[in-house]
């Protein structure tokens, strides 16, 4: 009924990176080199990009084939499916926890090791990006998020979750297979909210991380206004539903950890 502990594991977590790309070849480049100065494994996954995207692509994985694993979606199947591909594949080959990170170069790559050193004292948790916009935020943006922040409250009787849409995270993968094995997740922009309310109502930690994120001037965004919309909004309504199911075991964990909050006091 309590969520999960997060003692500290006797071996460091073996930790690989997932970066969806699609048709991010200007920016794809620069991501890559950043992360790879933190000397782990990084999976790409081309979501069906354009051929000029695919071509880069190529040619990055040719370069450093110790280091990075090139998987490819032969048509575009969304976010989700492509970091859910690449956290598949870190944990055939034994990873224990996978790091997502967009490829438009919107997170600050130099905040990999405090990730990483976080998920080392806490290797069942999520660590979870919560941002700290700059002035390059677009403020309609900045306003709608607001709009999921609050249903993930609802959704999780909580606000355990202080941001479910930042794509800069690191996942217990053992508790992701579990999860997806069992459970269809969004596929597309919905999949980053819903897969954290439901690890959380599953008892997996969310740590909240504070992460620097800007927005690129030249940068692209694939967020489809209808489609994803549309997607979004029937998550909300499913989780939803899902929580007042789970309310007496929400509600109840709930009132497990103030008890003991209280007794420790």
């Amino acid at each position: 009924m309590s969520p999960m502990t997060t003692a500290v594991s006797a071996s460091p977590p073996k930790i690989g990176i997932v970066i969806p790309v699609y048709n991010h070849e200007r920016a794809i480049p620069t991501v890559l080199e950043a992360v790879l100065q933190h000397g782990l494994h990084c999976v790409l996954v081309d979501d069906g990009s354009n051929s000029t995207c695919a071509a880069v692509l190529d040619q990055l994985a040719a370069q450093t084939p110790q280091q990075v694993t090139l998987l490819r979606h032969s048509v575009n199947r969304g976010k989700g499916d492509a970091v859910m591909t690449g956290l598949r594949h870190l944990a055939e080959q034994g990873f224990s926890h996978g790091l997502q990170i967009d490829s438009d170069g919107q997170h600050d790559t130099a905040d990999i090791p405090r990730f990483v050193a976080t998920c080392a004292a806490h290797p069942l948790a999520v660590i979870s990006g919560c941002p700290i916009y700059d002035d390059s935020v677009p403020k309609g943006r900045l306003y709608a998020r607001y709009l999921t922040h609050v249903w993930v409250w609802i959704n999780t009787l909580s606000f355990d979750i202080r941001d479910s849409m930042c794509g800069f995270r690191i996942y217990p993968l053992a508790a992701v297979m579990t999860l997806i094995a069992k459970q269809k997740i969004g596929s597309r922009m919905d999949f980053d909210t819903e897969i954290l309310v439901r690890l959380h109502w599953r008892g997996v930690q969310v740590i909240n991380f504070p992460t620097r994120v800007r927005y690129p001037a030249d940068g692209v965004s694939h967020f489809k206004v209808w489609l994803d919309n549309v997607l979004i909004s029937r998550m909300h309504t499913v989780l939803f539903f899902g929580m007042l199911f789970r309310s007496p075991l929400l509600l109840a964990r709930k009132l497990f950890a103030t008890t003991r909050r209280m007794a420790s006091q």
